[in-house]
């Protein structure tokens, strides 16, 4: 039935040819009454589609070399999908490295390949808790290989529902969940992100500009700490390499992160609304719940004949002072391995690890990555009975 408003309406028809200028005769029988063909304006279309393409590639040209002049480069931005891509690279008898962005930085898989014999598998991932990805492997029924896992404790024993421990499980819900779109997507954005610096998603986007903005704290409004800008790269095998503007001695952008680490790692105040000690008693009681978690996936892997070793790489300056201060070893590192019965590597209890100085407190430079990781190999090698 047609509407009551139908005789006011009037159905277009645009040209067969975009350029194409409607001929007379079709302006003067362009169809039945009630119709009629809408003329497309007569200017320099061509001109015009090219202009708009210069400004197009001039403006885009422009940023590119803004960014790169504010020591921006092209890099992998690391995403679910690219963690997703290379977890389906794990194999039943897979080397594994796992945990927080020191594992990411400090394991030079070259090196580790030529002194274990496999190449790693790098899915540890920037401010993550390890127990999510610890968990999922544990439950892979195939797997039966070597895992190497980084721990900092503020990271590793994250309660769930914290940033931390999100990381971890939206990886890996995306890799049980990722679709066939999301999986040619990210294949497709290789090309792109491998040349163009300005794709970086970690400090180039409207919401990364925003978090910028200096608003101050307010009574029960208290703010997130910051996150550090841009300060390393990353290839196809997720593997991660600190710039040289930030490995740099004294360099700006190194003290920079520094200031940032500090607040970072200082866990908030104790809320007000519930009393100081019953507070302490629920975080004593998740740190314990997280140890039994990670005991039970630790017995899975170890009876299907797997492997496991705990590592906690190098750190420096006022950051080690504060995370040995409040977390320290006798309350964390060690509960966690006689829980577990697994071997681990503290690096300052061997003097060939101990000298090693992260330029911005928290990761070592690219050059002592590889240096590191030929040191840690004997060490590996001892602690895994290879």
């Amino acid at each position: 039935m047609r509407s009551s408003i139908s005789s006011f309406k009037k159905r277009l028809r645009l040209p067969r040819l975009f350029f194409r200028k409607p001929s007379r005769e079709e302006e003067i029988h362009g169809g039945p009454p009630l119709e009629f063909m809408r003329p497309i304006p007569p200017v320099p279309w061509r001109g015009i589609t090219v202009a708009v393409v210069l400004v197009v590639l001039g403006a885009t040209m422009a940023w590119e070399v803004y960014c790169r002049s504010l020591g921006y480069g092209p890099t992998l931005n690391d995403n679910e999908d690219l963690w997703t891509l290379r977890r389906r690279h794990v194999a039943p008898e897979s080397l594994v490295v796992i945990g927080d962005s020191r594992g990411w930085y400090d394991v030079d898989l070259d090196e580790i390949q030529k002194g274990l014999g496999k190449r790693p598998i790098q899915l540890s991932m920037g401010g993550s808790c390890a127990y999510p990805v610890l968990q999922d492997l544990a439950n892979d029924q195939t797997f039966h290989g070597t895992i190497i896992c980084s721990f900092v404790p503020r990271l590793f024993l994250a309660p769930p529902g914290t940033p931390p421990a999100e990381r971890g499980e939206k990886a890996v819900h995306r890799f049980h969940n990722q679709t066939l779109a999301q999986r040619v997507s990210e294949y497709l954005a290789f090309p792109l992100e491998e040349h163009v610096a300005f794709l970086n998603q970690q400090d180039l986007t409207l919401d990364d500009y925003l978090n910028k903005l200096p608003f101050q704290n307010r009574p029960d409004a208290l703010l997130p700490p910051r996150l550090p800008p841009y300060f390393g790269t990353v290839d196809r095998e997720r593997r991660a390499r600190m710039i040289q503007k930030c490995a740099e001695p004294n360099s700006e952008l190194a003290h920079r992160i520094q200031q940032i680490w500090i607040p970072l790692f200082t866990p908030p105040p104790p809320p007000s609304y519930i009393p100081e000690e019953v507070f302490f008693a629920q975080m004593n009681k998740a740190i314990e719940e997280r140890f039994r978690d990670v005991t039970a996936a630790v017995e899975k892997i170890r009876a299907r004949g797997g492997k496991i070793v705990f590592v906690r790489f190098p750190n420096s300056g006022d950051l080690k002072a504060l995370e040995d201060r409040d977390t320290p070893r006798e309350r964390t590192w060690e509960p966690l391995l006689k829980m577990t019965r697994a071997p681990g590597i503290y690096y300052s209890d061997f003097p060939d690890l101990a000298g090693f100085n992260c330029p911005e407190w928290s990761h070592l430079s690219a050059g002592d990555s590889v240096e590191f990781s030929k040191r840690l190999l004997p060490h590996l090698r001892a602690a895994l009975g290879m």
